[in-house]
């Protein structure tokens, strides 16, 4: 049996009876189904056909209008956030603790000390209405060479459309303005004092930096958790390229992290620090105090981002809520559960930290350094084989980093790159201050704190140096913001075909969708049967192009076959002769005479249905 008429049969026993044109079988439809409009438009005078036509046509828009809507919003993911409230036992944050200024100006002194000379003499100039008084005379000779790496400049700003940019080192100028001009950034590839530290210390040795900063057993003086008390050794020691030595209590790296018990100012974390004030280098940090940060465990502190500082000379209690956060990954948002879908590779993994954003961004810009400048930054971790930069090795590194630091393109591509983690944690913090020690108590909590510190009752603190922190739960309380898709198949549903929309506007239900369906598959089925119907005659058309004669009758054929036995018998080839002729060769396979039979044609042809029905 043919492929068409198997189609035939099959839609034949499938619906029994619409029929195997579009006509009849839309004729049908309308006639079965349980939907109101498709039946008036069949059965109603030539007028009101019209009319229901145009209104089933109509309201079947409306429809898919609306289902159309419905699915668009569904396709673009939407989320809706809540809010909930929870109580429950919460671990303690993990607290880093670091001094404001990164290293002992005792220990860096040596490395800082011509670039200190230079940054006196500059602000000297500065403060002078003229070179004459200047103490350059008196003094060793400045080794201006540095300064070209670093010039600082004056800018006159008396004359808006055309200020004056003064060199402080150029012997040829008369005399300098003394209001108006305020010190800015040099030009070219030449920077300021920070830059020029920063190409000082890249090429010291890490443990040497660490040497220069400030020790744990230096910086913690005392400290209790809770009822326990505890000590520098309950810390972690990191570098911070920032801030020198950070202390990280409960990081939980090799450890559990600890619980709080209860909420309280009683439970939490005290700490008194001594951040030696009195050691800061002069022009690295103009800021005194210890920089802290509460964060999540087995997390990377970014303290520049989201640190706080706490001022010398006072008590500093930090209540923390906590807030945690749940967002809905793709397709709802482009969001990471670990960062191994970032492209960017994170420079911060060698910590064994978790990944964060803040992560991800520095490691996409010290990518871009390095690809751009050759080298790369002293603040951020290096890659294996990459040098960090410095004015000997890299003349024009610090051109190229403010280039590619104020570029909004490469901002942008970092921005693209990097996404923000599905699931974190954020902690709130409520600060309050007041002075402490006070007045009254000061000499007896010094002389305590100098003899816990080296068994002495000298007094070799003051408050100018010394901060006590208090870090604890507010309460036990914490809020969740989740996201959920704001359209859901279970949600969805209902509203497509039962839901109201389909039953409102068409008057149908469930069954009636079905009916729809059916036809849907019928009219496919006949489209098969028709792409069939014309390629099997194409077939045909294609072949008669090829042989246009008509093919021969039966008789022409037994005719021919008779003619051509007289013509062998006419040249003495019959096979009755066969016998006459010599033998054939050794190995030579006899002829075969089969072959030379004309074979009766099919004449009901390949088209022809023998069976009986």
């Amino acid at each position: 049996m043919n492929l068409k008429k198997y189609f035939i049969r099959a839609l034949h026993r499938l619906q029994k009876g619409p029929g195997y044109t579009y006509k009849e079988l839309l004729v049908w439809y309308c006639d079965n189904t349980n939907t109101h409009g498709p039946k008036r438009i069949i059965k109603e005078g030539p007028k009101k056909k019209l009319i229901w036509f145009f209104l089933t046509l109509l309201f079947a828009s409306l429809v898919f209008w609306q289902w159309g809507i419905l699915i668009n919003t569904y396709l673009s993911y939407n989320v809706t956030s809540s809010l909930s409230i929870g109580f429950k036992t919460m671990k303690f944050p993990a607290v880093t603790v670091c001094n404001a200024n990164p290293y002992k100006y005792s220990e860096a002194k040596p490395l800082l000390k011509e670039l200190d000379r230079l940054i006196d003499a500059a602000l000297e100039r500065i403060l002078q209405p003229s070179q004459g008084n200047s103490s350059e005379s008196i003094s060793p000779p400045l080794d201006l060479e540095l300064w070209y790496q670093i010039p600082l400049v004056l800018i006159d700003e008396h004359d808006k459309d055309n200020p004056i940019i003064l060199d402080i080192f150029e012997t040829n100028q008369t005399g300098w303005p003394a209001l108006g001009a305020s010190a800015g950034m040099c030009h070219g590839d030449r920077c300021l004092f920070p830059l020029a530290s920063t190409s000082i210390l890249s090429k010291v040795p890490l443990q040497e930096r660490i040497r220069m900063g400030y020790q744990a057993e230096d910086m913690i003086l005392a400290c209790l958790y809770g009822a326990e008390p505890c000590n520098y050794k309950n810390f972690t020691q990191i570098y911070h390229p920032d801030h020198g030595n950070c202390y990280i209590f409960n990081w939980g790296m090799d450890e559990e992290a600890l619980n709080s018990s209860n909420p309280g100012a009683e439970f939490g974390l005290k700490l008194i620090l001594d951040i030696s004030q009195q050691d800061y280098i002069p022009y690295l940090s103009s800021a005194a105090g210890a920089r802290l940060m509460l964060h999540q465990q087995k997390s990377f502190p970014f303290l520049k981002d989201q640190g706080i500082y706490a001022m010398p000379g006072t008590e500093t209690s930090i209540g923390v809520l906590v807030d945690e956060l749940e967002r809905m990954g793709y397709p709802y948002s482009d969001c990471t559960m670990n960062g191994s879908d970032v492209p960017v590779k994170n420079l911060y993994s060698k910590y064994n930290t978790s990944y964060s954003i803040q992560a991800c961004l520095r490691s996409c810009f010290q990518k871009d350094m390095i690809e751009t400048c050759g080298c790369g930054h002293f603040m951020f971790p290096l890659p294996q084989g990459v040098n960090y930069c410095n004015n000997e090795d890299y003349p024009g590194w610090a051109y190229c980093y403010s280039l590619l630091r104020s570029s909004i393109r490469h901002r942008q591509i970092c921005i693209d790159s990097c996404k923000e983690t599905c699931n974190d944690t954020q902690y709130k913090m409520t600060i309050s201050m007041a002075d402490w020690p006070s007045e009254a108590s000061e000499d007896w909590i010094f002389h305590i704190l100098s003899y816990e510190r080296d068994m002495s009752t000298n007094v070799t603190l003051d408050r100018n140096g010394i901060i006590k922190l208090n870090i604890y739960f507010q309460e036990y309380n914490y809020r969740t913001f989740s996201e959920s898709a704001a359209t859901t198949r279970v949600t969805g549903l209902p509203v497509l075909p039962w839901g109201g929309q389909f039953g409102f506007w068409m008057g149908g239900s469930v069954l009636c969708i079905i009916e729809f369906g059916e036809i849907i598959i019928d009219s496919l089925w006949i489209t098969v049967i028709n792409i069939i119907s014309w390629c099997k005659g194409l077939k045909q058309r294609r072949a008669q192009a090829r042989y246009p004669d008509a093919p021969p009758t039966v008789s022409e054929l037994v005719e021919a076959h008779t003619n051509l036995g007289f013509q062998h018998e006419a040249t003495g080839t019959l096979p009755r002769d066969r016998d006459k002729e010599l033998p054939p060769e050794p190995g030579t396979p006899p002829p075969n005479y089969d072959s030379l039979r004309v074979q009766p044609p099919d004449v009901l042809g390949p088209d022809s249905d023998a069976e009986t029905e």
